[in-house]
This record gives structure tokens, sequence and C-alpha cells, in this order.
């Protein structure tokens, strides 16, 4: 089976520059803060699926932020050509929520590794914003859908049964998705493996669907959501008869989304740290048959990385 990207809606965005500032901060529990950034540009910021990705853009100086706009859509091979203490941190996050008509747009930040000091530029600068502060976002320039959008979650049509797993940093997405399901006649599962009990929140479900916070209270990482998801798997049948090993995807990030029309009437769609992702692949894949083309890995982020 080949695994391609889903199909382009109208041409390709181009992704830009969208200066902006902090209108609002949101304390959702004690892993993650919301932050609601404003400003008359993103008016303009290309809103489109459910788990559209996006990129905080952290400058250590206005100088380094300049060059990268002033070189328009060949920003990257600046931003790699510039000294590490000029460059900008780049971190990806997913839209909680746009209101192109209030020039609004909600991200949620998980705080790892803030209370330790240990924490990235970005779940840094998230843990100590106030409104007023100054951001830059990277995004696409008009609305649309598929992967050129960052949009990932495109399950067919004769999809009934849909799983959605995930750990802290998946519930952004796995939250808007459920809320944008509607009342359409299906059932709808979601997992999201979370540090403590509090980091649980109240979300709108549609009918048929059910959701299962799984805090983790100081067990390893994934120790949760692996087994919760193998057995919400053989409940809902999608998992058939083991299957052969799959190859080993080494270290690079696991990023794996099928064809729209190469799934079958159940989709599931899995992420978060890149280990725990790798991990559910095989169990899935290898052990318990699924196929490929029923299921999107994405490996959202990796335990020690910076990235």
């Amino acid at each position: 089976m080949t695994l391609t990207a889903q199909p382009e809606v109208g041409a390709a965005p181009a992704w830009q520059f969208f200066d902006a500032s902090v209108a609002a901060v949101r304390r959702l529990g004690p892993s993650s803060v919301r932050l609601t950034l404003t400003g008359p540009e993103l008016a303009g910021f290309g809103a489109a699926g459910c788990d559209q990705r996006f990129k905080l853009v952290l400058s250590r100086d206005d100088a380094g932020l300049l060059r990268l706009r002033d070189r328009g859509q060949d920003w990257y091979a600046e931003y790699c050509a510039m000294p590490d203490e000029q460059r900008p941190a780049i971190r990806t996050y997913t839209v909680r929520a746009v209101r192109p008509e209030r020039a609004e747009l909600d991200v949620d930040v998980v705080l790892h590794g803030v209370e330790d000091g240990h924490a990235g530029p970005a779940a840094s600068w998230a843990a100590a914003a106030v409104p007023g502060d100054r951001i830059t976002l990277l995004g696409p320039d008009r609305p649309g859908a598929g992967r050129p959008w960052g949009v990932e979650w495109a399950p067919p049509p004769a999809a009934l049964t849909l799983l959605l797993a995930g750990d802290e940093t998946a519930v952004p997405a796995v939250c808007a998705i459920l809320e944008s399901l509607g009342n359409r006649p299906r059932s709808v599962t979601a997992l999201l493996e979370v540090p403590e009990a509090g980091d649980a929140m109240n979300v709108t479900l549609p009918a048929g669907a059910t959701l299962h916070w799984l805090p983790r209270d100081g067990a390893a990482r994934g120790s949760r959501l692996v087994p919760a998801v193998h057995a919400a798997l053989c409940e809902l049948g999608i998992a058939s008869s083991p299957a052969a090993p799959p190859e080993d995807v080494g270290d690079e990030l696991l990023w794996e989304v099928p064809d729209t029309d190469a799934a079958s009437g159940c989709y599931a769609w899995l992420a978060g740290e890149a280990g725990v992702v790798k991990t559910l692949r095989r169990r899935l894949v290898g052990d318990l048959g699924v196929p490929r083309g029923s299921v999107a890995f994405m490996g959202y982020w990796r335990q020690g990385v910076a990235g």
C-alpha cells in the first residue's frame, strides 16, 4: 500500500509571518495554558482543518526576525544560515480555535519542564506570558484544506468508526476534532493521556462519542495510552489477525498518514511523543494486524530532543 499526501484543494498557500500580541492568558490545568493571540494581521490567517499546525517564532532580537521576513518564501535558507545566537527558536503548535472576524487565535501550550527549569523556549515564554507580550506566528496565508495547510485529519466519508488518541500535546487537536464532528451517526472513541487528573477538560462531544482521560500520575509516558488504544481497537473491531512486524522506522519522527481512499470504514488518528507513537505502530500493525491505511501515526515530538 502506498501512503501519499492528501489531495490539495485549490492552490497551495504561501506560509507567511503574522505579528500578534497576547490578548489573554488562561491556565487550563496543572500542565497547560491557553494563550489568546490577536493582531490585525491575524484576520488573514489561513484557518483550515481541526488539527492545523502553525509555528510560534520566538526571536532573540528583532534583527533576526526581520532577516527572515525580508526573505519572504525563502526564509528557511536564511534561518539555517543564521548564527546560533541570532537564530529565532521556531516551535510547532496546533490551532485550538481561530476567530478571523475578531483577528484572534487560541493556542494551548503544554508547560513541559517549567517547574524543574528544563523547559524549552516556547513553554518558558508561555508560562511567563502576560497580555501585551508580542509574538510572531508562521502560518498559511489563506483558508484551505490538506497537507499544504498543515492539516492531517481527513477520515474518509465512509468511516463510521473513529478512534482518536494521543498525549497532552495532542489534546488541542483531538478536542477541536471532537467539537467539529457534528451529530452524524457514528462511533467515536477518544483517548488522551495527560500528566495528572487535573489536566482533564470539559469538551463538547458529538452524539455517539466517548472521551477517556488517562492521567499518568507519575507513571511512564505511554503506560496508560498504549494498552488503552490496544483495548479500544479490539473492542471496535479494527484489529484483525496478527501480521508481520512492520519495518523499523529508525530515529526519524514517525509521520505516516494514509490516503483518504485507502482507508476503510474504520479510521484511527494517533499523535504524541515519537517513541510512544512508534510503540503504538508496532503494536497495531505488527501485533494486531491493523491495516496501515486505516491509521494516521504522527510523532509530534521526541522526549529529550528540542524542536
